[in-house]
C-alpha cells in the first residue's frame, strides 16, 4: 500500500508539472463594444483551446484594470476588438513603460480603431491609422510574406469575408506587411448613405509587423465577427501572430 501510495504521489507531482510548464503568458483585453460583443465568447473559448494545445497560459479578461497589475508576467499583451482608449491615463502610462521595457502588444480588428490624436503613441504602435471602410465584403487576402508564421497556414490567395480597412500613414512608419487584399477582389467604394470610400490600390495591407520601443507588434485588421473565431484558417492566422509576438521566433529566413 505505502509503495502504491508513492508511486500515485509521484504520478500526481508529474502531472502538475507538466500542468504548469507553460511556454509564456498571454494577456487578452476583451471589452464588449457597441458593434463588437458576440465574439468574446467564442473567441475566449477558441483562445483557449490555442492555448491548451500550445502550451501557454492566457489571460482572458474584458476589465481594464488588469494593467494597474504587474504586466511585466505577460510575454505579450493582446488588444481584441479593444481599442487602447478604452485605457484610463494612468493606464496608459503602465502599457508604454511595458513597451518600454521590452514588452510586446498584438491588435485585432476594432483595436486599430481609435480618434485620432487622442493618443499618438498608440497610434505610432499600430503604424497605420484607420480612415474607413467599405462594407463586409467577399474579397482575396493574398500572401506577401510567406516566411512570417501568421501566414503559415494560409493559401497563397485566401477567399476571406471581412471588413477591409483603409489606412493611411500620418506617421512614417515604417512596417513589413504580410497580408495585402487585392480590392479588384471587392468594391472598395461600397459604403453607407452619406460616406465616402475609395480604395488604396495595390499597396493595401491588411496585416503587418515591426517593432515599437523596445517590443514587438503584430497587427491583423481581420476578424470583424464571431464566427471567424471559429474558423480553423483564422485561428491558425492569430496563433502565429501570438507565436512571433510572444517569442520573437519563427520567421524563415
Amino acid at each position: 500500500m505505502k509503495k502504491l501510495m508513492l508511486t500515485v504521489l509521484a504520478w500526481l507531482a508529474m502531472a502538475a508539472g507538466a500542468h504548469a510548464d507553460n511556454q509564456y503568458k498571454l494577456l487578452v483585453l476583451a471589452m464588449p463594444g457597441k458593434y463588437h460583443y458576440e465574439y468574446i465568447p467564442i473567441a475566449r473559448d477558441s483562445l483557449e483551446q490555442l492555448a491548451k494545445l500550445h502550451a501557454f497560459e492566457l489571460v482572458y479578461t474584458n476589465k481594464p484594470e488588469v494593467f494597474d497589475g504587474d504586466l511585466s508576467q505577460y510575454a505579450a499583451v493582446m488588444f481584441l476588438n479593444t481599442p487602447g482608449e478604452e485605457l484610463s491615463e494612468p493606464r496608459r502610462r503602465k502599457f508604454e513603460d511595458y513597451m518600454r521595457n521590452g514588452g510586446n502588444a498584438m491588435l485585432v480588428h476594432r483595436a486599430l480603431i481609435i480618434p485620432p490624436n487622442t493618443w499618438p503613441w498608440f497610434e505610432k504602435l499600430i503604424g497605420r491609422r484607420v480612415g474607413n471602410h467599405p462594407m463586409l465584403q467577399t474579397g482575396v487576402a493574398d500572401v506577401v510574406d510567406k516566411n512570417f508564421p501568421a501566414t503559415y497556414a494560409l493559401p497563397s490567395r485566401w477567399l476571406w469575408s471581412d471588413e477591409w480597412y483603409v489606412f493611411d500613414n500620418p506617421y512614417n512608419i515604417a512596417i513589413h506587411p504580410v497580408l495585402n487584399v487585392d480590392e479588384s477582389t471587392y468594391d472598395p467604394t461600397k459604403i453607407w448613405p452619406g460616406q465616402v470610400s475609395k480604395g488604396m490600390g495595390k499597396d493595401h495591407p491588411i496585416a503587418w509587423y515591426h517593432t515599437y520601443e523596445k517590443g514587438r507588434v503584430f497587427i491583423t485588421s481581420l476578424g470583424h465577427n464571431g464566427e471567424m473565431y471559429r474558423d480553423p484558417t483564422y485561428l491558425n492566422h492569430l496563433m502565429g501572430g501570438i507565436y512571433w509576438t510572444a517569442t520573437g521566433k519563427g520567421v524563415k529566413p
